[in-house]
């Protein structure tokens, strides 16, 4: 660990955010904060930084940090950007974490104006300008606009996949809220529309980010 945190303070275009040798805290704080990129070693307390990764739901690039070599098929079947095998050098590590800020630097694709759902026997067209936000209803997700109530049996982590990370924000295990349509935050309770909405604690932090 010395190692990496070394070799990252040499980089300008790194800042360490959070350590963790504890896969269970690890997830915690991956679920509640937006991260760019993730070391990920294969020992960890709890379970393996394998169980780890196919645990969670992540839009970072993920480099694998080991001193096994056993788990590299593995780890690209689950799209890890790159493998350093322990000992690594530091222009070993140069090289993965360019591949990194290439990546970033490639110019996204245009975000979607509307979403199909799938509610009832049909796909429906949602205009993304229109959702107010998204509420839990036990098997069932709301969505709610202006004009109508949509029910889907589509869940959080696939509406996450779609929805543009800019505009909508987890706030709640049973909320997602659009941040353009919010009316006032107070006392970690958002007001959408007349609808009282309450921000957790595990979201908590990444909420605050994009509104500040």
């Amino acid at each position: 660990m010395t190692r990496l945190r070394d070799y990252i303070s040499k980089i300008s275009f790194l800042n360490l955010v959070n350590v963790f040798d504890n896969g269970i805290e690890a997830i915690g704080f991956l679920g509640g904060n937006k991260i760019d990129l993730i070391f990920l070693d294969i020992q960890m307390d709890g379970f393996s930084g394998i169980q780890l990764l196919e645990s969670i739901d992540t839009k970072a690039s993920v480099i694998i940090t080991t001193a096994f070599d056993s788990y590299a098929i593995k780890g690209f079947e689950l799209s890890v950007l790159d493998y350093l095998l322990k000992p690594y050098t530091f222009e070993r590590f140069t090289q993965a974490v360019l591949k990194v800020r290439d990546r970033m630097m490639v110019q996204p694709s245009p975000e979607p104006s509307c979403i199909f759902v799938k509610t009832e026997y049909r796909l429906e067209k949602v205009f993304l300008d229109q959702i107010l936000y998204i509420e839990g209803m036990r098997d069932y997700r709301q969505i709610n606009t202006a004009e109508k109530k949509i029910m889907t049996l589509e869940t959080f982590r696939e509406f996450e996949k779609v929805l543009p990370s800019k505009i909508f924000c987890r706030v709640h295990k049973s909320f997602i809220v659009s941040i353009n349509k919010i009316d006032t935050v107070e006392r970690d309770r958002i007001k959408i529309n007349n609808k009282i909405i309450p921000v957790s604690e595990t979201f908590k932090d990444n909420f605050y980010s994009m509104i500040s």
